[in-house]
């Protein structure tokens, strides 16, 4: 079988500041990738940075991560598929090991944050996230351990099998979810 076909996906809203080295940092990491860039209706210059610095921009209308994402998994195709947010807070030097990880036969695969300075990741967020991610690695038997990271890689199989219902930034959880419910790693 020949090399994957790798997509980064980047939902974007108001992200002209870092849009730029968010795609150049990604295909420097994964060369051979195609970097996906979903505008959510943007009221500055995203698309035109993301297309400039060599992204496949498109315009998503109805505002809401969810709904992005939903636009990306139904319209970008490939065999593994890069979730990463647009506002540079995930080091795309990590990429690589996203990748390798989900190759070893997982269908999603979680970049666990860590906390790096005050602003990147406050006490209230940590707490909340690992409330959440506590109840529900506890109510389905199985660890987790940062549910609501923005940075994910997926499987084509778990890609186009999720039935997205969010509209917000909820789709993290709503992704985790899905993963635990159908034991797609196992």
């Amino acid at each position: 079988m020949g090399h994957p076909r790798i997509a980064v996906l980047v939902p974007c809203y108001n992200e002209a500041v870092t849009i730029e080295r968010v795609v150049a940092d990604f295909r420097r990491a994964l060369p051979d990738a195609v970097v996906h860039v979903f505008d959510n209706a943007s009221e500055d210059d995203t698309a035109d940075r993301a297309r400039k610095a060599g992204a496949r921009v498109a315009y998503v209308g109805l505002r809401g991560k969810g709904h992005v994402v939903r636009r990306l998994f139904a319209d970008v195709d490939a065999d593994i598929y890069v979730l990463v947010d647009g506002d540079d807070t995930y080091s795309a030097a990590c990429a690589p090991r996203l990748v390798e990880r989900l190759r070893e036969g997982h269908d999603m695969v979680v970049a666990v944050r860590e906390a790096t300075g005050a602003l990147a990741y406050r006490a209230g967020h940590r707490f909340g996230n690992r409330l959440l991610t506590g109840f529900l690695g506890w109510l389905f038997g199985r660890p987790c351990r940062d549910i609501l990271s923005g940075y994910r890689a997926f499987s084509r199989r778990f890609v186009k099998s999720f039935p997205a219902q969010s509209g917000g930034f909820e789709i993290e959880t709503e992704l985790t979810v899905h993963a635990l419910e159908l034991h797609v790693d196992r």
